[in-house]
């Protein structure tokens, strides 16, 4: 089963990344909800008020999503996406999930600080969720679509997965009516790592749908 993380912080775009979690949920995937602190509170009741809020916070995603149980974790790190790389190689996840940036524009994609981070060169495959997703958070995904630049068939071996257990079918092109793009990392890059080429960059500005992507030769299997 795939483990997915979901980066949350109880603002709006990362209800999104809520959004597209509950998705990959329907494939079969497993969730972590995750919220990074930055400090330690040096006294011992601020510390436990710092803690309680920061539970508090994931149990308000763990509501929206409508899981009460799902598993959730508070990481202490000065970096969002190191806390994230850790929790990943802590947890065996497949792929972290982000929202769009502050302010993209409804419908589009806009990596954020963390998300650029770790899609250079990162660890692990790394979803992003179109702003405002969270009002769309269950309309059926009528295709997926697999974009590779070369022989690395990770891309399209984890979109089969994933339109097989939600029923949809693959997209021989990227159009409009495509519910989710999963995005090979780039020719050249080691296996392993995830970056996208200046072409799937561009690709990642022009849709308007979920987009995960595959670190090199690491497909992903949705069960």
């Amino acid at each position: 089963m795939a483990k997915i993380i979901v980066s949350y912080d109880g603002t709006a775009s990362d209800e999104d990344a809520l959004a597209f979690g509950r998705l990959l949920t329907k494939a079969g995937a497993s969730l972590v909800l995750a919220y990074v602190r930055h400090t330690k509170e040096p006294e011992g009741r601020r510390e436990r008020l710092a803690e309680h809020d920061a539970e508090q916070l994931l149990e308000s995603g763990a509501r929206w999503l409508g899981e009460p149980d799902v598993p959730r974790r508070v990481v202490l790190s000065a970096s969002t996406p190191l806390g994230l790389r850790e929790l990943a190689a802590a947890e065996g996840a497949d792929a972290i999930v982000f929202g769009s940036e502050y302010r993209t524009t409804p419908g589009h994609v806009d990596p954020g600080t963390s998300a650029r981070t770790l899609l250079d060169r990162g660890p692990v495959a790394i979803g992003i969720a179109p702003a405002e997703m969270r009002y769309r958070a269950d309309a059926p995904v009528v295709s997926v679509a697999a974009v590779a630049e070369d022989d690395d068939a990770s891309a399209a071996e984890t979109a089969a997965s994933l339109a097989r257990q939600l029923g949809a079918s693959i997209a021989t092109k990227v159009g409009a009516d495509v519910g989710l793009i999963v995005l090979g990392s780039k020719p050249g890059t080691p296996n392993g790592s995830v970056l996208l080429s200046a072409a799937s960059q561009y690709l990642v500005e022009m849709v308007r749908c979920p987009v995960l992507v595959l670190a090199r030769g690491v497909p992903i299997g949705f069960s």
